[in-house]
């Protein structure tokens, strides 16, 4: 059964005992997940391990990328039909310039011919509508097994979008949060994260994008994710100007917080692995 997903459901909390910013620490504190209907349950009995190919400083090209997402989802299928248990996978990265489609999208959310876009145009099977990805973005893509988790999509949404607020709260001081009825992160009616996914036998891929320094122009040839009355903003347009630092300096500060609290989040300890192992996956068709 495969699922594509970027919608919302009741809102959540995480109960966290969380060490300060600066620890760098990639062993995920206690943390417990509570929804309406969860009854405190924890996430998972151990901790997880994951695979990490941490190219964050590279602009990658997003058909890569994807390419990469669906060798490494063919592999964990493989591992389900033998009965075995392969390790969840974290890609993180930035793109080339580019426009995305998820499965809701339409035409009329483009403000230009799809046979003449200003970046490369792809239709991909993640849930929601169109958005941009571009350099000073940070892109993490999970590939994660839900059974090993929790096999609820909302929750999954839900985690993602959490994993970004403590990022903006904690490191940045931005008031961050999520909108009834929407998927992502805002501070305020700017929309700083973008999350669509896919599921497929409850193996997640495609994932979430923060604008860090993003270049928010191309922005304005969309409607981002299909919604009008709200804007779309960045970390670096955000700040004060108390924040004297470059954009590399504000791309190192967000992922090393990134990664800190997806491990949090979803109690998982990251495997860093050669980028070059990526390079040698078998082709898969788009």
């Amino acid at each position: 059964m495969n699922f594509s997903l970027s919608s919302s459901i009741q809102p959540w909390t995480i109960h966290t005992s969380r060490s300060a910013v600066t620890n760098t620490s990639l062993r995920p504190t206690a943390s417990l997940i509570t929804t309406p209907d969860s009854n405190s349950l924890p996430q998972q009995s151990s901790i997880r391990k994951c695979e990490c190919y941490d190219m964050y400083k590279q602009v990658v090209p997003f058909a890569e990328a994807w390419a990469w997402q669906k060798s490494i989802l063919e592999d964990r299928k493989t591992l389900i039909d033998d009965n075995q248990d392969g390790s969840d996978t974290l890609i993180m990265l930035q793109h080339q310039p580019v426009y995305t489609l998820g499965t809701a999208s339409t035409e009329n959310n483009l403000n230009f011919d799809v046979k003449d876009p200003p970046f490369p145009l792809y239709h991909t099977e993640r849930g929601g509508e169109v958005t941009y990805h571009g350099p000073g973005q940070l892109v993490m893509y999970p590939i994660m097994n839900l059974r090993f988790h929790k096999m609820d999509l909302h929750w999954y949404l839900r985690a993602l979008e959490e994993v970004v607020i403590r990022v903006l709260s904690s490191v940045f001081d931005l008031k961050a949060s999520r909108v009834t009825g929407l998927t992502g992160v805002w501070v305020g009616d700017n929309k700083l994260a973008a999350i669509g996914i896919r599921v497929s036998r409850w193996l997640t891929y495609h994932g979430l994008a923060l604008n860090v320094s993003t270049d928010l122009s191309p922005f304005s040839r969309i409607v981002p994710c299909g919604i009008k009355d709200r804007g779309v903003g960045s970390i670096k347009g955000l700040l004060s100007d108390s924040w004297s630092m470059s954009d590399g300096e504000l791309i190192d500060i967000a992922h090393e917080s990134l990664l800190k609290e997806f491990c949090d989040v979803f109690q998982v300890e990251l495997s860093h692995q050669p980028v070059s192992s990526l390079l040698r996956l078998p082709k898969r068709k788009q």
